[in-house]
Order: C-alpha cells, then structure tokens, then sequence
C-alpha cells in the first residue's frame, strides 16, 4: 500500500509541476486538490493525537482541594458551563495561595495574564470533582501555575480538565508589575521542589 502511495504522490507531483510550468498564474488546479497532494506529499504519520497527550493523569501535583458543585455551574445539557471551569481555577489557586504560600495580599497584588484550559470531559450532575494545582514556573515578576481537574470514582482520578495560567505579581502604589517577594517565592519553590 505504501509503494503505490508513495507512486500516486508522485505522479501527483508530476502533473502538479506540469501544470505550473505550462502556466504559473493558472487557477486550473482547484484549492481541493493542492490541499490533497499536500497531505500525500508530506506522508508524515502521527503517533498519538492532542487529547491522549492531555487525558494522561500527571502524579506531579503536590497540592489538590475538593470543589463543591452547585447548581448555578450547570447548562441546560446537563453538564458543568465551559466558562465555569475557570472560577474553579480560581477557587483552587486562591485556596493553594492561602493554605500553602500564604501570600501577603497586603503588599503585593496578583494579575492573571494569560488563561487556558483544555476540556477532555464533562461534568454532570453527581459527579465529585477537585483540582490539583502546582507552580510550574518562576521567573522575576511572573510565575505560571498548571492545573488538573479531576473526577473523583472511588480511589481513582479521571482528567476532565487541564489548564494553565500565567500571573503577574503587581505593587498596588503603581500598578505596574513587581518582583515576586523573596518570602513567597521560596514557600513556591520548596513546596513544588524547584529548587
């Protein structure tokens, strides 16, 4: 089968040339069929797709706290609104920054800069779910925090979401972005061992 594939993309390409030689502002050659000769030509064979890559449960979590769902979170499809997943994002990173950074929200602000989530199931009615939450990076000013949502069965964890965000640490008097304080981001880097 390969050997007449490899054949079939090479007469493809004969004709394809042909045709552009003949006339190389011709508009003979439909969009379709340079779209097709391309996947043939290239041949590239995927191993995997995206959302296997994104279901794998990663064990790297070190701290993880339990959402209650109410009723408000879900849609008439009977499942948890994409657009209420972030505010438990933001329930397990409030809950990560108290109980485990302790963060001095008296000094220095926090700005999310960037979010992003990947939705690999839903969550419906009766399902127990929670977030495990770790820092995955510290720069000067910024540090990005990754995110598993789970669906808790018995002793076991199911992936529904992944997410990341990206935040700024912020000095009230300007407004403007400011070095992450020494005494927070130690408590980031011994507690997610960066070190």
């Amino acid at each position: 089968m390969r050997v007449l594939l490899l054949n079939f993309t090479s007469v493809i390409s004969l004709i394809f040339i042909f045709l552009i030689d003949i006339n190389p502002y011709s508009t003979y050659i439909p969009n379709q069929l340079f779209m097709i000769f391309k996947t043939l030509w290239q041949n590239k064979s995927v191993s995997k797709d995206k959302l296997s890559d994104i279901k794998e449960f990663s064990d790297n979590f070190n701290y993880k706290t339990n959402i209650h769902l109410r009723f408000i979170d879900f849609d008439l499809m009977g499942h948890v609104n994409n657009s209420v997943y972030f505010t438990y994002l933001e329930i397990a990173r409030s809950k990560y920054w108290e109980e485990i950074i302790q963060w001095d929200w008296k000094k220095t602000g926090i700005v999310i800069a960037h979010a992003e989530l990947d939705y690999i199931s839903p969550v419906v009615m009766n399902d127990k779910i929670a977030v495990h939450v770790r820092t995955s990076r510290i720069g000067n000013t910024s540090f990005d925090l990754d995110y598993q949502i789970v669906k808790i069965k018995g002793n076991a964890e199911e992936v529904c979401s992944k997410g990341k965000t990206v935040c700024i640490a912020v000095d009230y008097a300007s407004g403007k972005p400011t070095a992450i304080p020494e005494k927070e981001k130690t408590k980031m880097l011994n507690f997610e061992q960066l070190l």
